[in-house]
């Protein structure tokens, strides 16, 4: 069984991470595709971040055939640690071939994460292009430090962000397209980032 992660924020969820899940599953012949929403990112101190239980409400409508949602991190106490996510699969899915997939944008901060040396030992690391990163230096230079070897996703990078989707809700512009039409919805229904917002 080959299962591929695909770990983050998803602040909210938008057709790019979509994009890389399915490119991911295709090309690298997973058997599963599994996003994993983070409680609480060590590495992103974002003041702006909806409650948990939204983010896995948004990842829920967006996923389709071949992509599953699991609660795994937000089920635990405390930070999002990779690590500890690897572990846990692999105690659940002991036979499994895990593969973490990533989007060029963590690359260069992949060194910094708990137990990095560990961790890449876990899981294969695929990575996904990203607008605006040297894919292959940045790559390289990770390759290098932690003593691994990465795969890359064949994908065209997508410029959509989570953070440019807040700020057109914020200012009251439309997200069509971003983010699935379910998943636009709920955000309104919900008042996700806007003046409305609730802390909850």
């Amino acid at each position: 069984m080959r299962i591929g992660l695909v770990g983050g924020s998803f602040n909210p969820i938008h057709r790019g991470h979509l994009a890389i899940a399915r490119s991911a599953r295709e090309a690298l012949h997973l058997d599963r595709v599994i996003l994993i929403p983070s409680a609480r990112p060590p590495h992103k101190k974002n003041l702006d971040l909806a409650p948990a239980a939204d983010r896995l409400a948004m990842a829920r409508l967006a996923a389709g055939p071949g992509i599953e949602v699991s609660s795994i991190e937000l089920d635990r106490q405390g930070p999002s640690y990779t690590v500890d996510t690897l572990r846990a699969f692999h105690a659940q899915e002991p036979d499994a071939e895990l593969t973490f997939i990533i989007g060029a944008d963590s690359v260069p901060e992949l060194v910094t994460w708990r137990d990095a040396k560990t961790l890449v030992g876990l899981a294969r690391f695929a990575v996904a292009a990203r607008p605006g990163h040297d894919l292959d230096r940045e790559v390289t230079a990770s390759e290098q430090a932690l003593g691994a070897k990465f795969t890359l996703v064949p994908i065209e990078p997508d410029p959509v962000s989570a953070t440019d989707i807040r700020e057109r809700v914020r200012a009251g512009r439309s997200i069509d397209g971003l983010v699935p039409d379910a998943v636009r919805d709920y955000i309104r229904a919900h008042h996700l980032y806007s003046a409305k917002a609730t802390t909850s």
